[in-house]
């Protein structure tokens, strides 16, 4: 990846490697080891809700690569459907289904304790409001809207 990432750095194109479950890094632990193994080159893409499913700790990843993070995905997550898909060992594709993921502001997820650190170190990049959601179940333009002024009214 390292060695993929400075070759497009060469072409002014930056990489980022964005965790996710149903891949090879989904918890932090092998972000961990991921973002060891590779050179600074490789930002990266930082997934609040895919971290909260993985069963990880969202402050304390971010801060530990904070200086590595260059997209930010601010999706939440529903702490009942959470503990249901935990509890019953669902797959990923299931719980989504189940609607495990929502917009920031309708789940658990401390969108604060996450924007502090970022503002403080002058983070300028994408903040992405994102949720999988079903369309039928949870339209698309409604809750995107409630994203965003959730996460504008937290950052005030």
């Amino acid at each position: 990846l390292t060695a993929l990432a400075d070759r497009m750095a060469a072409f002014g194109v930056g990489m980022a490697f964005h965790h996710h479950m149903g891949t090879i890094v989904e918890t932090d632990d092998e972000v961990d080891r991921l973002m060891t193994a590779t050179g600074r080159s490789v930002g990266l893409l930082f997934d609040t809700g895919h971290c909260l499913f993985s069963g990880g700790d969202p402050q304390s990843l971010l801060q530990r690569h904070l200086d590595r993070i260059v997209h930010f995905h601010c999706k939440d997550v529903r702490r009942a459907v959470l503990e249901r898909a935990r509890r019953e060992d669902m797959s990923f594709m299931a719980a989504v289904m189940d609607g495990i993921f929502t917009v920031p502001g309708d789940g658990s997820v401390d969108f604060l304790s996450l924007l502090k650190p970022l503002a403080a170190r002058g983070y300028e990049g994408w903040i992405v409001v994102e949720a999988e959601q079903d369309p039928a179940k949870a339209h698309p333009l409604t809750y995107a809207s409630k994203g965003y002024f959730s996460l504008l009214a937290t950052a005030r």
